[in-house]
């Protein structure tokens, strides 16, 4: 079950990078990436609302508090990256070091032990997704943007893994309170006034829901599998937004990037079996 919906929350999170980069090329990404995490902070206190919790504890939620400061950051930068960059190259790349960063953390100070198999996984999934990114991480206005935001990946991942599983949504909700206080000061700015058509706004809004489901569905991976394994599977999102680029978009595959998607296949089942 908890590679299951590892699994979801990368499918989740590839539509939302998806549509959040198209989003960000027709508006300020400021306005996307603030109003999307509004829209994250009312599902999340929705579903907590709904989803009784056991037990919910001050370090919990400040786990989830630091959660959405990476979450925050790293949706900025992304969403910049997206702006001006290379879809193909600025995801995976922010992805590649994110993953990589998460799982040396969860090994080295967590203590996570994954299997042989497992580990094998792990392996193939960072020249993976390097394949994905065409090879080209020198390439493109948004890769900076798209290793700086993988610092905020890591940060989202292993610190909203650290909540206790008896403390339901309210983790996530409080990362989406800390992510709005992060994002507010930029947001306010007068040149970044969040003055967006309706239609704009609503769209910012979804995505930034579709965000906070991401979340959620990592959350309740990570309370039924290793931090490092549930990492790496919710990491392989940049699989999709190529695939859709490829389909929506009639972009143009290498085939590096080919390679790189039959990696990240055989990734998922070898790190699904271990």
């Amino acid at each position: 079950m908890g590679a299951l919906l590892a699994l979801s929350s990368a499918v989740v999170y590839g539509i939302v990078d998806f549509a959040g980069g198209l989003l960000s090329r027709r508006v300020h990404h400021t306005a996307v990436t603030f109003l999307g995490q509004l829209g994250g902070l009312l599902l999340a206190c929705a579903g907590a609302l709904l989803l009784p919790a056991d037990a919910v504890h001050p370090a919990d939620l400040l786990w989830g508090a630091l959660s959405g400061v990476g979450s925050g950051t790293a949706m900025w930068f992304l969403n910049r990256g997206l702006s001006r960059g290379d879809m193909s190259v600025v995801v995976p790349v922010s992805a590649v070091t994110g993953v990589a960063l998460s799982v040396l953390c969860g090994v080295l100070v967590l203590g996570d032990r994954p299997g042989a198999v497992a580990w094998l996984g792990i392996a193939v999934t960072v020249p993976a997704l390097w394949c994905v990114a065409g090879g080209r991480a020198g390439a493109g206005k948004g890769t900076a943007d798209g290793l700086v935001a993988s610092l905020g990946v890591a940060v989202q991942y292993l610190a909203l893994g650290q909540a206790g599983p008896g403390s339901g949504l309210w983790p996530v909700a409080a990362g989406r309170v800390a992510a709005v206080l992060v994002l507010l000061p930029d947001a306010a700015r007068p040149a970044r006034r969040l003055k967006l058509p309706p239609v704009r706004c609503v769209q910012a809004v979804l995505t930034g829901a579709g965000a906070a489901l991401g979340l959620v569905l990592y959350l309740l991976a990570a309370q039924r599998q290793l931090l490092a394994v549930a990492v790496v599977l919710a990491s392989l999102y940049p699989a999709l937004p190529v695939v859709l680029g490829l389909v929506l978009l009639h972009e143009r595959i290498s085939r590096r990037q080919t390679v790189g998607l039959l990696g990240a296949g055989l990734a998922t089942v070898l790190l699904t079996l271990g």
